[in-house]
């Protein structure tokens, strides 16, 4: 099986430490990392994690682009970069020590040419995917990208009869559902859910919805994350719900994209959705159980998913 990720609004990720926050005056970090991020590099990262060497489309800009570029080659990827016109965003998390909150400043993102959009597309048609290949889509989408670019890829993997799974929020999300192709499996959190859905939801209400999902052939799996409330996997012939592990909080950082990453290796293991999903939420886990823009770690997800997690009624 060969695993394709997609991120159409990759990021520098830098995060740093300081006791506490405050107006006017310089705040003074410390413990600064800088990471290649946005959705589907985050997942790329991961898989490289598992000793999978998975191929990674993206859009790279400026001269912070030049400095994702250079981040990313300490990873064993098959990359296809696209270079634009504005610079690559760069993202922000600082951990106040005092009081354990974390504060994220996300650019929107760069402004894309529309003929870059149709050199990404061709490309995805061009790598000859089989039934057995997996493309991940993952990330929101930057400025200049309309909301139907994620469907656009979504009929390309079709025609191989490729997986398609996506991870997006918004307008991409709904946009994507509400086309003809074909989805895999989606993973919303429960706050993206809230959002497509147009009000409050809670954990029942947030299954009778992903049900709709899958009854009505917009996705034939849809995995919710729900936070510390754990999460769950609406399929046509199963509900399955795992409650969350307690694990000691560092960061929320590349959580949701930790939780992808997981359940794609695992299905690149040959083990069944129910199986990933599961290895999926150790993952997601795993990756909470890190600092700053770490993602999460191997022996950690080991451990955890080693832990006896029943599913529950639901």
């Amino acid at each position: 099986m060969r695993v394709v990720s997609i991120c159409l609004n990759p990021a520098i990720d830098i995060s740093s430490e300081t006791d506490i926050i405050y107006p006017i005056s310089k705040v003074r970090t410390h413990s600064e990392r800088i990471e290649p991020g946005g959705g589907g590099i985050n997942v790329a990262r991961v898989l490289c994690g598992f000793d999978l060497t998975p191929s990674l489309i993206y859009l790279s800009g400026g001269s912070t682009g030049r400095l994702l570029d250079e981040e990313l080659l300490s990873y064993p990827m098959d990359a296809h970069c696209f270079r634009i016109n504005s610079a690559t965003r760069v993202a922000f998390t600082v951990h106040q020590t005092s009081n354990h909150q974390e504060y994220r400043f996300v650019p929107e993102g760069p402004l894309v040419e529309a003929d870059v959009l149709e050199k990404v597309i061709d490309c995805v048609a061009a790598l000859n995917l089989s039934s057995n290949d997996v493309v991940v889509a993952s990330g929101s989408l930057p400025r200049g990208v309309p909301d139907t670019i994620y469907a656009s890829i979504a009929e390309v993997v079709e025609r191989y009869q490729a997986k398609f799974i996506l991870d997006t929020s918004g307008a991409a999300l709904s946009e994507t559902l509400k086309s003809k192709a074909r989805i895999f499996l989606v993973k919303p959190s429960l706050n993206e859910l809230q959002k497509l859905v147009g009000c409050k939801l809670d954990e029942y209400t947030a299954r009778d919805f992903a049900e709709s999902l899958v009854s009505s052939g917009q996705a034939e799996h849809v995995a919710v994350s729900m936070g510390s409330h754990g999460a769950f996997l609406a399929s046509t012939d199963s509900l399955l719900r795992l409650p969350a592990h307690l694990v000691k909080v560092q960061s929320a950082v590349g959580a949701g994209d930790s939780f992808v990453g997981g359940l794609v290796y695992y299905l690149s293991k040959g083990h069944s959705v129910q199986t990933a999903f599961r290895f999926g939420v150790a993952a997601g886990a795993a990756a909470v159980m890190t600092s700053g823009s770490q993602l999460c770690l191997r022996a950690d997800i080991d451990k955890l998913f080693q832990t006896e997690m029943e599913f529950e009624e639901f």
